[in-house]
């Protein structure tokens, strides 16, 4: 332990698959400058109310940047976990009914890093798209 350790606070926490989706979501939520109401209600209903998967991704994201996130998460990621995380990021930057340039860039570095393309992508995100699509019922 060197001498200033003492300043660094709580030590690197190991990243575990759900805080890696909160993560995810809390660095997708940040990217428009905004965060909406819609965007906390889905980030708490996620993570089922686990308050403490919460803070340990509140923790990791204040300490580390999304550059380094996308390059230690895929790691520790199955295939499942990155397309559900994907797929709730994607729900999330179109539950306030538009996707900012922002969001739009960094949904697309979260694609490359966890390996899938949008053509890979796209089914998933049709169906989000129309889940999201309330104006079906104004018929």
């Amino acid at each position: 332990m060197g001498l200033f350790d003492v300043f660094k606070g709580d030590s690197a926490q190991a990243m575990t698959p759900k805080m890696a989706l909160g993560a995810s979501l809390l660095y997708m939520m940040s990217a428009d400058g905004n965060v909406e109401q819609e965007e906390i209600g889905q980030l708490v209903s996620v993570l089922g109310g686990d308050r403490a998967a919460l803070d340990s991704a509140l923790k990791y994201v204040r300490k580390s940047n999304v550059d380094t996130f996308l390059q230690t998460a895929p790691a520790i990621l199955s295939e499942p976990q990155k397309r559900c995380i994907l797929i709730n990021l994607c729900d999330s930057l179109l539950a306030d009914g538009s996707a900012a340039h922002t969001e739009q860039a960094l949904f697309g570095r979260f694609l490359t890093a966890f390996g899938f393309s949008e053509d890979a992508f796209r089914p998933h995100f049709e169906t989000i798209a129309l889940k999201n699509d309330k104006s079906v019922f104004n018929t």
